[in-house]
């Protein structure tokens, strides 16, 4: 009994690792498109390649979803 329940966990814990990841490379693409971002399949390209090249650019990525670019004057 005690077996079954641990696998139960790991696979609680497995989906739970793979439903992160999937909301963490589409969180900044969302939010471009939301915004009406005018690069914003590029921002989600950026949000699934930082993500699985090391993480360290994705708050870099998030942020440049939420920014917000001057529109010309004419």
């Amino acid at each position: 009994m005690l077996d079954l329940f641990a696998w139960l966990v790991l696979a609680v814990l497995v989906a739970s690792a793979v439903a992160m990841i999937f909301i963490a490379g589409s969180l900044p693409g969302h939010i471009a498109h939301r915004r009406g971002h005018p690069w914003a399949e590029a921002v989600t390209i950026a949000g699934w390649v930082t993500l699985f090249l090391g993480f360290a650019l994705w708050p870099v990525v998030l942020i440049w979803a939420y920014v917000d670019v001057p529109r010309d004057r004419r």
